[in-house]
């Protein structure tokens, strides 16, 4: 089947989440993606839960659909190998310690001067500019600038980072659309760009309107715990143990709730009339909504507000969302074959094209995997000059 980039040759450099997400995406959608290790390997190679045969979950969830080679580009040979191979790619994605990147000749003004039309995403903690661009960070640094760290967890407690790399897998989504578009316009210009993603500025941007609220309004939000900021949105638990997270956003939803709880004459009282007014009387509302929720079992619950068309959610374990039938419908969970390992889960594509969808086709390369075919078959190596590079360890 027809993919929407295919014919796009991506060259990998990227570590951990938000490079090799950003490569993800790219490669889901067709493109080539080529991912270069150093000829030992990389530490996201073995990081985090490992397989019994010593791999990383979370490199195999990441490194689907890629092609993987060995190169170290350091040496004078492996300088020139790199430049083979930037000439014959159209995007290059790295995530290096701002003080490598010119090192590794990682800066867009090398890669140019191989190719005019090379497309740079370059991620970083901080930017490539800016009196913080020299330092380094990952997703919780993002968090914790952003301010999302001192207004998460219950009140009282410690700022508390979310549990997910949310800043990683958006930086690594905008990444990927800047890349996209660069791709765009290099369709008009025949030149291609700097892509400059940082974590702190994806941060920043998913606080929304934290910013406005405090500078136009005087607000700085609290912590909270579950319950929403400005709603009276929150988590009640259920008869038999199970939570529920109903959101009461607008007045139309709050008026459906009161009116399946058989309260509707509450939706008109003027401490519940609207969004603003409900969070700031939650401490009367909150036992009416406990109360409700209590009386009922995850099963009732589910039906009731199904028939309401009020949204809600089961608060759902690790287990209970892998099993869930609309996730699995919706292509979210996509089994593929690994050597030693057998069959594993990796997360689906969320972007769903009618005309060219995206597709898991392949599972994570091991390392070197692909070096003959694409120093062979790319590059035009000959089998001696390959292994010299390796016995060189250049590859």
């Amino acid at each position: 089947m027809r993919r929407i980039l295919d014919g796009v040759r991506v060259l990998d450099f990227s570590r951990f989440l938000s490079g090799p997400y950003c490569s993800t995406l790219l490669a889901d959608m067709g493109a080539e993606v080529i991912r270069v290790d150093n000829p030992k390997g990389e530490e996201d190679r073995t990081a985090g839960p490992l397989t019994p045969s010593g791999e990383s979950i979370w490199f195999l969830t990441l490194a689907r659909n890629k092609k993987a080679i060995t190169l170290d580009p350091r040496s004078e040979q492996g300088r020139e190998i790199l430049k083979d191979l930037v000439k014959r790619c159209d995007i290059v994605v790295e995530n290096f310690a701002p003080n490598v990147k010119k090192l590794m000749g990682m800066d867009y003004e090398t890669l140019a001067a191989m190719n005019r039309g090379v497309i740079l995403v370059s991620i970083s903690g901080f930017g490539l500019s800016g009196p913080y661009s020299h330092r380094l960070a990952f997703d919780a640094v993002g968090q914790a600038m952003s301010g999302t760290m001192s207004v998460g967890g219950f009140p009282g407690n410690p700022p508390t980072k979310a549990s997910v790399s949310y800043v990683d897998f958006a930086s690594g989504t905008h990444a990927a659309l800047g890349a996209v578009l660069a791709l765009y316009d290099r369709a008009k210009t025949g030149v291609g760009q700097v892509v400059d993603i940082a974590l702190v500025d994806t941060a920043v941007a998913i606080t929304h309107s934290f910013a406005a609220e405090y500078k136009t309004l005087g607000l700085t939000r609290p912590q909270l715990g579950n319950h929403a900021f400005q709603s009276a949105s929150d988590v009640w638990r259920s008869k038999d143990g199970s939570w529920f997270y109903i959101a009461l956003f607008t007045n139309r939803l709050f008026r459906r709730m009161m009116k399946l709880m058989g309260r509707e004459e509450l939706a008109d009282e003027p401490r519940f009339q609207n969004d603003q007014v409900r969070y700031q009387n939650r401490a009367v509302l909150d036992p009416l909504m406990a109360g409700w929720v209590a009386a009922r079992t995850a099963e009732q619950l589910a039906k009731e507000l199904d028939g309401a068309d009020v949204p809600y959610a089961h608060v759902y374990s690790i287990p209970e969302m892998v099993n869930d039938p609309h996730i699995q419908a919706r292509g979210m969970l996509n089994e593929v074959e690994h050597p030693g390992l057998g069959r594993y889960p990796v997360v689906g594509t969320v972007v769903k094209l009618s005309g060219t969808p995206g597709a898991i086709e392949h599972r994570a390369p091991l390392l070197g995997e692909h070096n003959e075919e694409i120093y062979a078959g790319l590059l035009g190596y000959s089998r001696d000059q390959l292994a010299g590079l390796k016995a060189a360890g250049i590859v």
